[in-house]
């Protein structure tokens, strides 16, 4: 058929799809306007976050810093979503730390514990410490304000951008430098606070109270979480400590990492060289017990370390098959007791220093023995001072075990630890 003028006429189709798209772009514009804050809202908003700014500034002592930061952490994420933020964070000429000298006017006012984990009398003596050493290495920053931040770091794991705003240091680099020179000026001041040869007199007799005559110390193991590959999936650093009976770091030895064994840790430490090659510790006067037997000067140590003539490791099954005399059960008892000193030590110190408590960066790993010592220092010198552990103590968290060491063991090392398991044994039959 040939087309012509007066053929059928077509009628053309809508497209559907470009309506329903034309549509949805409205519809979607009409959402994106419906969302957009109206000046009421702003306003509003300003008023309510400045309100929360003043509350904050006024009220801060009286929070809790976990409290204190989920209400800057909300802050700063309402400020950010605006263009001109009704009022901007403390700045480095408004610090909160002369706000928190001003309200604090009670010698034993409990809000330091809170903020600082110390009071403030022991605070001044700490100052008083570390005063000249501070005037020194940071003279463009007061030395009470540079410890403050220090321990307030160290007790709440706040940021160096938040301790810059509270504390009144210019910027987060000089908040990390203020953190680091106090960290070694502790480490530096108070290293006596962990020699333990001067204090063995009172070390023994601590142990004596609970039937361990001539003991000298506890021998364990702190764990401190790293994330990344370095360490592995759960990569921790090791911490060696020696402590006493009242939970006082003697010996430590920082900065291992977990895929070493325990004994050649041990090997290496300056703890093992002076027990075991300049013969300078543990070579005081042997006691006799009411056997007649005589025992040396020893440490306690976890079934991972070897057997050993100062060493005195718990008794361990080679079988399944085999039992425990009394006198061999009442020494491990006595032995595990005294092994929750090492854990009760360094829980307390992740409690009350909840920086040390947290998974650190493998970035950062290097620092971290160094302020892992600084830790065990304040631990050791608020015990001096008879300063509580704070409310949210964590109790004891017992790190996971090691493995059982498996070499050979000293002959004069099992007569020892026989001699104190017959000991111990009497000991509990005339209880």
């Amino acid at each position: 058929m040939a087309a012509g003028g007066n053929g059928p006429k077509t009628t053309p189709k809508t497209n559907k799809t470009d309506a329903a798209t034309t549509t949805t772009t409205k519809k979607r514009k009409a959402t994106k306007t419906s969302k957009h804050p109206t000046t009421e809202l702003v306003s509003l908003l300003s008023a309510s976050t400045s309100a929360a700014y003043s509350f904050l500034l006024r009220h801060e002592t009286h929070l809790h810093p976990s409290q204190i930061f989920s209400l800057e952490s909300l802050l700063s994420s309402i400020s950010s979503r605006f263009p001109s933020p009704p009022r901007p964070l403390p700045s480095p000429s408004t610090p909160f730390f002369p706000s928190f000298i001003s309200s604090f006017s009670a010698p034993l006012d409990p809000h330091w514990l809170r903020f600082f984990r110390m009071s403030q009398q022991t605070f001044a003596h700490l100052l008083h410490t570390l005063f000249p050493a501070l005037s020194s290495s940071l003279p463009s920053f007061p030395p009470d304000s540079a410890l403050a931040a220090t321990l307030f770091r160290l007790s709440h794991g706040t940021s160096y951008k938040s301790l810059a705003s509270r504390f009144g240091f210019p910027s987060s680099a000089d908040a990390c430098r203020v953190f680091y020179t106090v960290c070694k000026a502790i480490n530096d001041k108070f290293g006596n606070l962990v020699e333990f040869r001067e204090n063995l007199e009172r070390i023994v007799v601590g142990f004596g109270w609970i039937s361990l005559p001539n003991c000298c110390g506890v021998l364990g193991f702190g764990k401190f979480n790293v994330d990344g590959e370095l360490l592995g999936r759960n990569g921790s650093l090791l911490v060696q400590a020696l402590v006493d009976s009242e939970g006082r770091f003697l010996d430590i030895s920082a900065g291992w990492p977990c895929t070493m064994k325990p004994e050649s840790i041990l090997y290496q430490t300056k703890l093992f060289i002076g027990v075991e090659e300049s013969r300078e510790l543990l070579n005081g006067p042997a006691y006799e017990l009411g056997d007649g037997n005589f025992i040396p000067q020893y440490i306690l140590g976890d079934s991972c370390f070897p057997l050993m003539s100062w060493l005195i490791t718990p008794y361990v099954r080679n079988n399944e098959e085999d039992s425990f005399s009394s006198a061999e059960k009442e020494f491990n008892v006595v032995h595990s007791r005294a092994m929750g000193l090492v854990d009760t030590a360094f829980t307390r110190v992740k409690s009350r220093w909840q920086l040390l408590g947290r998974r650190w960066k493998e970035e950062c790993i290097e620092f971290l023995p160094f302020v892992i010592v600084t830790g065990c220092l304040l631990h050791n010198f608020l015990i001096k001072f008879s300063e509580p552990m704070p409310d949210d103590d964590l109790g004891c968290l017992k790190d996971e075990e090691f493995l059982i060491f498996e070499g050979g063991v000293d002959e004069t090392g099992r007569g020892i630890r026989d001699f104190l398991a017959e000991h111990l044994s009497r000991v509990s039959l005339r209880r």
